[in-house]
C-alpha cells in the first residue's frame, strides 16, 4: 500500500502561497493564533492520518459494521478515534472559546483535518466530522440548556452527532417529510416516524447518539414552510444524570458498495409512543437552520471526494514509478531493460488527469473555506459578498470533485491494470469509496438545479457577478505573463461562453417555464465546474510562475513546474470540453421534457 495519501507541500502551497490564510490573523476572532499554530495543527493531523487512520483503511472495509439484535457493532477502534478526536480538540476546533472550542478558522480547523483524515481513511473520519456538524447546529441555534446538556459530551467524542433528514417516502424531496412532533405539557414533543440513510445513526463506538432531525410539528403548514429542527437523542438523560432509552430504534443497516467502515442506518422513532424530542430555535424554521450543516456537509463531501482521489493518485503514481513494463517506442532492442510505466506517454496523461482533478478541486475548496472564514469576521456588504460567493460555489465545490473523483480514481485503477482490480491493492477500495459522493448530501441533479435555478439568480444575479469579477481578476493578472497569456485568453473566452449560455437559459425560463429551463441543469453544472477549476489552475500557475522567478531549490523547482504542467494539461485537455456542453445547452430542444415514458419500452 502506498505510504503517501496527500501532499503536505501542496496543502501549504494552497494555504499560504495561493491563498493568504495568515491574513485571517489580523481579525480579533483569530488573533490568538499564528502561522506556527497552523503548522502545528497541520503536522499533528498528518501524524494522526499516518498513525491512526491509515493503518485501519483496509481493516475497516473488510470488517464492516454488523447489525446484531437491534444494535450496530462497529470496528472497536471507532471508540478510540472518537475519544482522540475529542481530546485533540478536532470536534470543537472552530467553536468559540466559551463553548469549549479553539476558535480556529474553518480553513485550518475543518479543512485540514477533513482533508488529511479523509485521504487516509474516509470511513474512519466521518464519525467525529458528523459530530462537529451536529454540535455546530446546537452552538448556533440551541438554547443555553441544550448547549449545557449536549455539547460537553459531543465535544469530548463520547456522544455521536448525526443529521437526520431523509425518509423512505420522500428521498431528497424534503417537502414530503412526514415524521411528526406532537407537543406535550412537559416541554418536549412526542416524535413518530422513520429516517433512513443516516450516517453513523447507531453504533457502539459512542455512549449516545444525538440526532439533529427535521420533523413536522402537528398541524404545521404544508411543504418546507412547516419543517422544524429537533434534538432527538437515542438515550435521554434522567434527573440523576443516567441514560435511558428514548424509543429510538435502529431498524437495520445498509450493505454498501463502498464507504463500508461507517454504518448507514434506518431509524424508527416512537414505535412505543415514547420518543421525546426538543425543539431547536423557532418552530417551522428548521430547514433554514439545517442548511448551515447541510452546506458545510456539501463542502465536506467535495473535500472528501478530492482527498480519496488524492490517495488514489499517490497510489497509482507510486506504482507507475516502480512497475517495469515495455520499452520506449524508439527502442529497437527487444533485449534492452524494461522501463517503468511512468515513461509511457499515456500513463503520464492519466497521471496528469488525476493531478489536475485533485489539485484543482482542492484549490477551489480552500477558496470556499477562505470565503467562509471571511464571512464570519467581516460586516455589512463585504460580509454579504463573501456569503454570496460561498453560496454560489457550494454546489460546484460539492459536485465537481465528487463526479470527477470517480473518473480520477478510475484512471488510477487503469494505471495499475489488472492489479488495480484486485483487493490486494488500494485502488479498488478507493474507487468504491469515492462513488457515494455524487449522492451524499444532495445528488448532482439537485446541485445543478440549485446552481442554475437559484444561485445564479440570487440578489438579481449579484452572486454571479461577484464570481465573474473574481475570475476576471485572475485573468488580468495572468495576461501580464507572456507564458500564461494564452491560458488567460482561453479562460476569458470560456467566461464569455458562460455568459452566453446563461443568458440563453434565462431566456428559456422566461418563455417556456422551469421544466425546460432546468432540464439540463446538471450539464450546466458540469460546464460551470470546468470553468471554475480552470480559474483555480490559472491562479495556481500565476503563483507558481512568480515562485520560479525567485530561483527556489531543486525540490521546489519540480513542485512549481509540476503546477505549470498540470495547468497546461487542464487547459489543453479539460477546458475544451465546454465546447460540446455549450452546443447542447444552447440547443434548448427539451428532448428529455417532451419525450414519452413509453419510448423506454422494448
Amino acid at each position: 500500500m502506498a505510504e503517501k495519501f496527500i501532499s503536505e507541500r501542496n496543502l501549504k502551497f494552497l494555504l499560504y502561497e495561493l491563498n493568504d490564510t495568515e491574513s485571517l490573523l489580523r481579525y480579533p476572532r483569530y488573533a490568538d493564533h499564528s502561522r506556527e499554530v497552523f503548522d502545528m495543527i497541520l503536522d499533528t493531523a498528518m501524524r494522526m492520518g499516518k498513525d491512526l487512520f491509515k493503518p485501519l483503511f483496509e481493516e475497516m472495509d473488510r470488517k464492516a459494521p454488523e447489525y446484531v439484535k437491534g444494535e450496530v457493532k462497529v470496528h472497536p477502534r471507532v471508540r478510540d478515534i472518537m475519544r482522540q478526536a475529542g481530546e485533540g480538540g478536532w470536534i470543537a476546533s472552530t467553536f468559540p472559546y466559551d463553548l469549549g472550542g479553539q476558535q480556529l478558522p474553518f480553513t485550518i480547523g475543518v479543512f485540514l483535518p477533513t482533508a488529511i483524515f479523509g485521504a487516509a481513511n474516509y470511513s474512519a473520519a466521518v464519525y467525529h466530522g458528523l459530530t462537529h456538524g451536529a454540535a455546530g447546529l446546537i452552538v448556533s441555534y440551541g438554547s443555553q440548556e441544550m448547549k449545557d446538556t449536549y455539547l460537553p459530551k459531543m465535544i469530548a467524542g463520547e456522544w455521536q452527532g448525526t443529521m437526520a433528514l431523509t425518509e423512505p417516502q420522500a428521498g431528497s424531496s424534503l417537502t414530503d417529510l412526514t415524521t411528526t412532533a406532537t407537543p406535550t405539557e412537559e416541554g418536549y414533543y412526542k416524535i413518530r416516524g422513520q429516517k433512513l440513510f443516516i450516517s453513523a445513526g447507531d453504533h457502539d463506538g459512542a455512549d449516545n447518539i444525538i440526532h439533529l432531525a427535521l420533523v413536522r410539528i402537528k398541524d404545521a403548514p404544508p411543504g418546507i414552510k412547516g419543517i422544524s429542527l429537533f434534538i432527538i437523542p437515542k438515550k435521554r438523560i434522567k434527573e440523576d444524570g443516567s441514560l435511558e432509552s428514548n424509543d429510538v430504534n435502529c431498524a437495520g443497516i445498509y450493505h454498501k458498495l463502498g464507504y463500508r467502515g461507517a454504518p448507514i442506518t434506518q431509524l424508527a422513532f416512537g414505535e412505543n409512543d415514547d420518543c421525546r424530542g426538543w425543539l431547536v430555535g423557532e418552530a417551522n424554521k428548521g430547514l433554514a437552520y439545517m442548511f448551515q450543516m447541510m452546506n458545510g456537509a456539501r463542502i465536506d463531501v467535495g473535500l472528501a471526494a478530492a482527498c480519496i482521489s488524492s490517495a488514489a493518485y499517490y497510489a497509482s503514481l507510486e506504482y507507475a514509478r516502480e512497475r517495469p513494463q515495455g520499452r520506449k517506442l524508439t527502442s529497437k532492442d527487444p533485449l534492452s531493460p524494461q522501463v517503468p510505466i511512468i515513461e509511457h506517454a499515456d500513463v503520464r496523461r492519466m497521471l496528469l488527469f488525476q493531478k489536475s482533478i485533485v489539485e484543482g478541486s482542492l484549490a477551489l475548496l480552500v477558496q470556499c473555506g477562505l470565503y467562509e472564514d471571511l464571512e464570519h469576521v467581516t460586516e455589512g456588504e463585504e460580509r454579504e459578498n463573501y456569503n454570496l460567493l460561498l453560496e454560489l460555489l457550494t454546489p460546484v465545490a460539492k459536485s465537481y470533485p465528487a463526479e470527477m473523483g470517480i473518473l480520477s480514481c478510475s484512471q488510477g485503477l487503469q494505471i495499475l491494470g489488472g492489479y488495480g482490480f484486485c483487493e490486494e491493492f488500494p485502488l479498488e477500495q478507493l474507487y468504491r469509496d469515492v462513488r457515494i459522493h455524487p449522492i451524499h448530501e444532495g445528488t448532482t441533479g439537485i446541485q445543478g438545479m440549485d446552481l442554475l435555478g437559484r444561485k445564479m439568480m440570487m440578489k438579481k444575479g449579484k452572486a454571479a457577478q461577484l464570481y465573474l469579477a473574481e475570475v476576471r481578476k485572475a485573468i488580468r493578472e495572468a495576461q501580464d505573463d507572456m507564458q500564461l497569456k494564452p491560458f488567460a485568453d482561453q479562460l476569458q473566452s470560456a467566461v464569455a461562453q458562460l455568459e452566453k449560455v446563461t443568458a440563453h437559459l434565462f431566456g428559456i425560463a422566461a418563455k417556456e417555464g422551469p421544466e425546460m429551463f432546468l432540464a439540463d441543469a446538471t450539464l450546466y453544472l458540469e460546464f460551470f465546474g470546468i470553468i471554475a477549476i480552470a480559474w483555480q489552475w490559472l491562479r495556481q500557475a500565476v503563483c507558481a510562475g512568480k515562485a520560479l522567478q525567485k530561483n527556489p531549490g531543486e525540490s521546489d523547482v519540480n513542485f512549481y513546474n509540476g503546477k505549470m504542467v498540470a495547468c497546461r494539461y487542464f487547459y489543453g485537455y479539460e477546458l475544451p470540453k465546454i465546447e460540446g456542453l455549450a452546443i447542447r445547452l444552447l440547443s434548448g430542444d427539451g428532448l428529455t421534457v417532451t419525450m414519452k415514458n413509453e419510448y423506454f419500452e422494448d
